[in-house]
């Protein structure tokens, strides 16, 4: 089961604490993603990184509507646990 991000808060450089709609939450560092650059090349600003919102129709992270992490991911990294089965990365 997919848990929605209902929540974030900045941290500290690209580190984002997350809260999910079963109430677990924890701390993504979003490194990996700036490092890869391609959609996330303007996020290495840290102004625009810290622009992100949460689309509550679809319970993910985004910034400006068109970069975003799937929120089964976010969900693994924050919490330690495992992707689900179904799920290709």
């Amino acid at each position: 089961m997919t848990q929605d991000v209902v929540a974030a808060q900045y941290i500290n450089d690209y580190r984002l604490e997350l809260l999910f709609e079963d109430g677990k939450k924890g701390i993504v560092d979003f490194c990996k993603y700036i490092e890869k650059g391609g959609v996330f090349e303007k996020l290495k600003n840290l102004e625009n990184f810290k622009q992100f919102s949460i689309n509550t129709e679809l319970g993910i992270l985004t910034w400006y509507n068109e970069v975003d992490v799937a929120p089964e991911v976010l969900y693994s990294e924050a919490t330690g646990g495992a992707l689900p089965e179904w799920f290709e990365s």
